[in-house]
């Protein structure tokens, strides 16, 4: 392994339920933790595992909520214990990555970092390193740097990077103004000026220069990450983090860094192309997974659980997820998703499946907390 390669620290970011996969996902078992790239593996396990030609187990660590650090640990079994970073309550993205920088910053000040979801797809993993590689050379140079994916399409549920000029081979761009999820015309015109990536929230800097743009734009945020960054290791740790971690404020990095940062000139991309998908609901499942002739996908087995058998007889498009172990059949139907669980059994037309969120918003006014 190259100097280069051997200098990136990996953080994944393990939080979020995924309620536009309910009943799947859910509370206890989020979708990061289910098997859903078209392998045993996890999600979060295939995101580890795309790293691994960039670094080695004992520089990867995980920030997660205190409900999934043992489900995590158990998945993730080459990585150090130590490397779960337990946030006790979720506080949106700019903390747990602020605490992930400054935990890896104690080891390695000038450290190259890069952040990363756990629960996105990414088909083309030598293409996806090549793309990090070069992150990494702008952020030696003290810039914070995006991935940025190239669109393929009129997305209106994607943030956008508006780009300007090259500043080096790579090409290394620019990245003039962060953009909200825009409506589909204004989608339509950021894709054919060539000018826009999507914003798929993956980012690579060194710690110091992350650290001191949050401590610019974010000094409360920063104190207090400081506070529990010099207790971390300590017989203190536990006190300093449930005494200071709740005062954090809770914002995502995008709002709290990387805008301001961009309005200034220290953020840029690197534009790639990778087969990037953030599997947002059981429609987009369907269309990453393999499909059978008539375009039916049966999404694989749980961890655990013998795979049941699923009959289907002049079906077309579905998307079924057998995960309660009893038989599930279809007949005459199409373009329907069908979710099986022990408790509970969804049943959507797949144009409709971003609205799954909806349902569970349901369940939470109703007071029926057991089913999410």
């Amino acid at each position: 392994m190259s100097d280069e390669q051997s200098a990136l620290y990996g953080v994944v970011l393990a939080g979020g339920t995924g309620t536009r996969l309910w009943p799947l996902s859910r509370a206890g078992h989020p979708k990061f933790l289910h098997p859903l790239t078209g392998t045993e593996a996890s999600l979060l396990q295939a995101t580890v595992d795309r790293l691994d030609t960039l670094t080695t187990p004992d520089r990867v660590f995980v920030v997660t909520g205190v409900a999934h650090a043992a489900a995590v640990s158990r998945q993730l079994t080459s990585m150090p214990d130590e490397n779960v970073l337990v946030e006790p309550s979720p506080r949106d993205s700019c903390a747990a990555i602020a605490l992930a920088a400054a935990v890896i910053a104690r080891r390695d000040p000038e450290a190259i970092m890069g952040s990363f979801a756990s629960d996105h797809l990414i088909a083309d993993k030598p293409e996806f390193a090549n793309v990090i590689r070069r992150a990494m050379v702008g952020a030696k140079e003290g810039l914070l740097m995006t991935l940025g994916i190239t669109p393929t399409r009129p997305e209106t549920g994607y943030g956008y990077l508006q780009c300007g000029g090259e500043l080096h081979e790579g090409p290394v761009l620019q990245v003039e103004e962060f953009k909200e999820k825009p409506s589909y015309d204004v989608a339509e015109s950021y894709v054919k000026s060539g000018n826009y990536l999507w914003n798929a929230g993956m980012f690579v800097w060194r710690v110091d220069v992350f650290l001191a743009e949050l401590a610019r734009q974010q000094p409360q945020l920063t104190a207090g990450v400081s506070r529990i960054a010099s207790a971390w290791g300590t017989t203190e740790q536990e006190e300093v983090l449930g005494e200071v971690w709740p005062t954090l404020p809770r914002i995502s990095v995008d709002y709290a860094v990387m805008e301001g940062a961009a309005a200034v000139g220290r953020v840029a991309t690197v534009p790639g192309d990778f087969g990037w998908n953030d599997v947002g609901d059981f429609h987009t499942l369907g269309e990453v997974l393999t499909a059978d002739p008539a375009g039916n996908v049966v999404v694989g087995h749980e961890t655990g659980v013998e795979r049941p058998t699923v009959l289907l007889r002049d079906t077309e498009n579905l998307v079924v997820v057998p995960g309660s172990g009893r038989l599930v059949a279809a007949m005459g139907v199409r373009d329907l998703v069908i979710v099986d669980t022990a408790d509970a059994v969804l049943i959507c037309p797949r144009e409709r499946a971003q609205e799954v969120k909806s349902l569970v918003d349901q369940l939470k006014a109703r007071g029926q907390l057991g089913y999410i």
